[in-house]
């Protein structure tokens, strides 16, 4: 008899879900779609209530880390990524439990994930989590983050970044005195790579916690954070955020 995998789709961007959907129904029934995530707070609690045996998990999204959160499972499915390439979760790519996709999917390249499932050792699932538990522990943490100024590349300590904000296709980050810095990494990269104390507040914030001078409640469950910087600068937090927010500070 054919399996049917139990499958959840974690991806914050719902297009992605979709279209991943779209194309795990093209293949008779081979995989049961139970639920979707759009952050790893959301999709931890989803794998412990729903226990699926298959999940389709994008590495870069809101919430906390993703290998961080699957070292926290209890409950331990095979895990298929999706997403851009990460050179900390190499390693774990290589391990035959699991499978690596680039996105934009396509169902050729699912063939191949297919194949893999169709011959995967459950007895290799342990192996696969100890690799992510040694992923999480051997993560370096920047000290530093870079600020291009026309050819130049000059290095600003983190610690000394109060706040990072999208701007177009750039982000820029600024310290205590207002001075703006531009980097061209996404808010989702630096949600990955920065060190824990920085927290990302909205689709288009990050802030660093040390810089908190207060935390005000807002309207809708939000939250407006004012920062300890020379113009005391005011941000909203986004209503995806709230959950993790209100778990982080315990309000």
């Amino acid at each position: 008899m054919t399996k049917s995998w139990k499958t959840l789709i974690v991806d914050d961007e719902k297009p992605a879900r979709e279209r991943l959907r779209r194309l795990l129904g093209k293949y008779d029934n081979r995989f049961e779609i139970i639920d979707e995530a759009a952050d790893s707070l959301d999709a931890g609690k989803k794998i412990e209530m729903l226990l699926p045996e298959l999940v389709f998990l994008d590495i870069q999204m809101p919430g906390p880390n993703v290998f961080e959160m699957l070292t926290g499972l209890e409950h331990k499915p095979s895990i298929v990524f999706c997403t851009a390439y990460d050179s900390f979760a190499m390693e774990a790519f290589n391990t035959f439990s699991v499978d690596y996709l680039l996105k934009p999917v396509e169902k050729e390249r699912l063939d191949l994930t297919l194949k893999k499932l169709e011959h995967l050792n459950s007895s290799a699932l342990p192996d696969f989590y100890r690799t992510i538990e040694n992923i999480v522990i051997q993560k370096p943490v920047p000290v530093t983050i870079t600020h291009k100024l026309g050819n130049k590349i000059i290095p600003v300590k983190l610690d000394e970044v109060v706040y990072f904000e999208a701007n177009d296709k750039y982000v820029n980050f600024y310290n205590t005195g207002g001075t703006t810095y531009l980097t061209d990494q996404t808010l989702t990269l630096l949600t990955q790579k920065l060190p824990e104390k920085f927290i990302r507040i909205s689709k288009s914030e990050i802030i660093n916690s040390d810089f908190i001078l207060e935390i005000q409640k807002y309207f809708r469950g939000r939250f407006v954070f004012i920062m300890n910087d020379k113009a005391c600068t005011k941000l909203i937090s986004g209503l995806v955020f709230g959950e993790e927010i209100r778990k982080r500070f315990e309000i």
